[in-house]
């Protein structure tokens, strides 16, 4: 047998320490809780103590990512989620599609990268990250129909562009890519990983309903979330699809007597708190990974690519939601503009960052680029989006009834 390396307790230790110093103080001085621990990593980075973890495409997506895309996806209710679905496909298809064009365009022509090159960058930086916006809906409370459309879409929109991601991925490795194949792997993936977390979601309730014991439930959904999406993974299909239709299930069905009157609300708890941990390790890790000079060095680039991603973001949201314009399904403007400013990058587009192939050309530039980036949303974004939300006067200090159609678990 082979020697296997300790788990390093005291960095795990470290880390905790200074996530819940960096709460406490960022909830005393106003600053939203991301933004915060990114600056802790920075400094940790520069000093002898620093995590000595590398953030990694594998860390991102199989240990971080599950939890925090379940434990938003369960406090999804079902009936506004689809009658604000069409809404949203519009979002996630036809906007993500057109934002990468607009970027991966801007990045070809102003920049000089190839077209390859400037098509992953369109892709994973196009789609907003749930992370991050989930954290700022941790800070500021909002209307709940502005938050069901910022967070399902960054979910969803995630998703999509883990798909395009994909797809590009079989063009670099010389994989046929005619419209056609194009298609059939883009459905077979996302409605492969839906329909993988959807039966696992069903059988964990089935299992579930089967105990009174809230820690076997809590245990059976950390299953689940980490199963649905390794299973869909495993057969290349969409893992975040996979735990956000998880997630949906066990949430909205979970009430209807698979999940004993404990286990609901323990379960809730539970999953706030994984987050909490999760989204801990990301910021402080990127804090961490960005302390590196050679990375500023790619500062001129990434002003181009800033700029790109933020015309990119507001042809998603700006046209596509004008097509509903008059229909019951209507954005007010004040809605249109948090969800352009909210569309904030994060852990997933470096994690599809780290996981560019290494033969393309430009990988170096691009996960600079990508970094960088991700630097500006969380710093100057982060920063400005709970002033901007006063502003636009769409904060509920007492916040609307978290559940209104009684569709909580």
């Amino acid at each position: 047998m082979g020697h296997q390396p300790p788990v390093d307790f005291s960095l795990l230790g470290l880390i905790l320490i200074v996530a819940a110093l960096t709460a406490m103080l960022c909830r005393k001085i106003g600053m939203p809780y991301s933004v915060g621990l990114v600056i802790a990593g920075f400094i940790l980075a520069l000093t002898p103590i620093g995590p000595n973890l590398q953030l990694t495409p594998a860390l991102i997506m199989q240990v971080f990512l599950p939890p925090l895309i379940f434990e938003a996806a369960i406090q999804i209710q079902w009936r506004p989620f689809k009658r604000e679905f069409p809404l949203l496909l519009m979002l996630v298809t036809v906007g993500v599609a057109l934002a990468a064009a607009l970027v991966a365009a801007a990045m070809h022509y102003v920049i000089g990268w190839s077209w390859l090159a400037a098509a992953f960058f369109g892709v994973l930086i196009a789609a907003t990250d749930p992370v991050s916006v989930i954290a700022m809906f941790k800070e500021v409370r909002v209307p709940h129909r502005l938050h069901l459309l910022v967070e399902a879409e960054s979910l969803l929109n995630d998703g999509v562009a883990a798909l395009g991601f994909a797809v590009l991925l079989g063009i670099a490795a010389g994989a046929s890519a005619g419209p056609a194949d194009v298609g059939i792997a883009l459905v077979r993936i996302a409605i492969g990983g839906t329909l993988c977390g959807i039966a696992i979601g069903w059988a964990c309730l089935f299992i579930a309903g089967k105990t009174e014991d809230p820690l076997v439930e809590i245990s059976l959904t950390m299953i689940a979330a980490y199963a649905s999406f390794l299973l869909a993974e495993r057969f290349h299909m969409s893992g975040v699809l996979a735990t956000l239709a998880a997630g949906i299930v066990i949430g909205n069905f979970g009430k209807l007597g698979s999940l004993s009157s404990r286990g609901g609300p323990m379960l809730l708890n539970f999953w706030e708190f994984a987050a909490f941990l999760a989204n801990s390790f990301v910021f402080i890790l990127i804090g961490s990974a960005e302390a590196t000079p050679a990375l500023w060095a790619a500062v001129p680039v990434a002003v181009v690519a800033t700029m790109a991603a933020l015309a990119g973001r507001a042809v998603t949201v700006y046209p596509c939601s004008l097509a509903f314009a008059r229909s019951s399904l209507a954005v007010p403007w004040k809605y249109k503009h948090v969800l352009f400013w909210g569309g904030l990058r994060g852990a997933l587009a470096l994690a599809l960052a780290l996981a560019l192939p290494a033969s393309l050309a430009e990988r170096g530039e691009v996960a600079a680029a990508a970094f960088l980036v991700v630097a500006f949303s969380i710093f100057v974004q982060g920063l400005t989006m709970p002033p901007l939300v006063r502003k636009l006067g769409l904060v509920e200090e007492h916040g609307e009834e978290d559940c209104p159609e009684g569709d909580c678990l």
